[in-house]
C-alpha cells in the first residue's frame, strides 16, 4: 500500500475511531465480530481501518476470503493502540472526576497558628460530608502559602486576613479575639475587663519572624501607643513553646481563643485574662485564586465550614 502522508511528509494524526475500529478487529480477527462489538455498522468499521492505514502509511491487515490477520506492523501497532485507547479511557474518567464536585484532590494550606486548632473541625467535616474528596494538607508560613497558591500547588488557603494579595479571593469564615496569657500570680489573670492599654508596658513574649500573629499582635501594640523602645521577648517557632515561657514567669502573650483549650488547658502555671469590649481579635478566611475553576466549589465548601465551626468560641462570618 502507498504511503499517505502530509505535506511535511509524515503520516497524518489517526483519530479515536479509527483506533477503535482497528483494535476490535485486532481482538476478534472478523470484521462483522469487530462491528458489532464496537456497535458500529461493518462498513463503517471496514471504512475506519482503511482510513487508518492511508493514514499512517502502513498496512495492518492481511484480508482474505475467509479471514483477516495481523501483518506484521499490525502486530505492533495493535499494542501501541491499545494503550492509546487506555489512556484516553483515563483521561475520560479524569474529566468525568474534575466535573463532579468535591471529588479528586483539594491541596488546602494552613497556617501554624490555626493548624491544631481548626484541622480537626475540617477534617471531621470532609470525612462526614465529602468522603471522595482527597484533602492534601500543608502548614506553612502566610508568605509561603501565597507563592503556593500563585503557582498552582495549593488550591485553597486556611489563613488569617486580610491579606492585600492582588489575584486572591478572601471568603470570611469567622472573627476571633485575643486572650491575655499570664503567669498564674499575675495581677491581670482572671481579669474580663483588661483595657487594651495594659499592653503598652508588659512584658510581651511574641512568635518569631513570618508568622502573622506576630504581625497581628504588634498591630495591636503600636494601636495602644505601645512605644519601639518597649522591648518584645521573640524567642518562640510555635504557640505551645510561647505557652511554656509564659508558665515560667518569662512574661505574658497573647493567644486566639481557639487556640486557648490546647494549650492551657493542662498547665497549672497559668492565667487568662479578657479584654474589655472590643476585644482585640482576628479574622480567618479561606482564600482563592481569583477566577478558580472550582470557585463555586470552593465557595460551597466555605459555607459548609462556616457551620461547622460554630460550636467554637468564635463569630462566625455571613456568607
Amino acid at each position: 500500500m502507498a504511503a499517505s502522508a502530509t505535506p511535511a511528509g509524515k503520516p497524518r494524526q489517526p483519530s479515536i475511531s479509527q483506533l477503535r475500529a482497528f483494535v476490535a478487529v485486532a481482538e476478534q480477527l472478523h470484521f462483522r465480530d469487530a462491528a458489532a462489538a464496537i456497535g458500529m455498522s461493518q462498513p463503517a468499521l471496514s471504512g475506519a481501518v482503511a482510513a487508518l492505514e492511508e493514514a499512517l502509511g502502513v498496512q495492518l491487515l492481511e484480508r482474505t476470503t475467509r479471514k483477516v490477520l495481523l501483518s506484521p506492523a499490525g502486530e505492533r501497532l495493535a499494542a501501541r493502540a491499545r494503550t492509546v485507547l487506555e489512556a484516553v479511557g483515563e483521561l475520560l474518567e479524569e474529566a468525568e472526576a474534575a466535573r463532579a464536585p468535591f471529588t479528586g484532590v483539594l491541596r488546602l494550606g494552613v497556617i501554624p497558628t490555626v493548624a491544631p486548632y481548626l484541622l480537626p473541625t475540617v477534617l471531621r467535616l470532609v470525612h462526614e460530608r465529602y468522603p471522595r474528596l482527597d484533602l492534601q494538607v500543608y502548614e506553612e508560613q502566610t508568605a509561603s502559602l501565597l507563592d503556593g497558591l500563585a503557582h498552582g500547588r495549593l488550591d485553597l488557603l486556611l489563613l488569617a486576613v486580610p491579606l492585600g494579595a492582588p489575584g486572591v479571593v478572601e471568603m470570611p469564615l469567622f472573627d476571633e479575639d485575643f486572650v491575655l496569657v499570664t503567669p498564674r500570680d499575675h495581677w491581670l489573670g482572671g481579669r474580663d475587663d483588661i483595657p487594651r492599654e495594659a499592653l503598652k508596658e508588659l512584658d510581651l513574649l511574641l512568635l518569631d519572624e513570618g508568622h502573622c500573629l506576630r504581625d497581628q499582635a504588634l498591630d495591636i501594640c503600636r494601636e495602644v501607643g505601645r512605644t519601639e523602645g518597649t522591648p518584645v521577648t521573640t524567642s518562640a517557632a510555635g504557640l505551645s513553646t510561647l505557652v511554656q515561657l509564659v508558665a515560667g514567669g518569662l512574661g505574658v502573650t497573647l493567644l486566639p481563643r481557639t487556640a486557648l483549650r490546647v494549650e492551657t488547658a493542662r498547665n497549672d502555671h497559668l492565667a487568662t485574662g479578657d479584654f474589655a469590649d472590643p476585644a482585640p481579635a482576628r479574622r480567618i478566611a479561606l482564600a482563592m485564586r481569583a477566577g478558580a475553576a472550582r470557585t463555586e466549589e470552593f465557595e460551597a465548601f466555605a459555607e459548609a465550614l462556616r457551620e461547622a465551626l460554630r460550636p467554637l468560641p468564635v463569630r462566625v462570618a455571613r456568607g
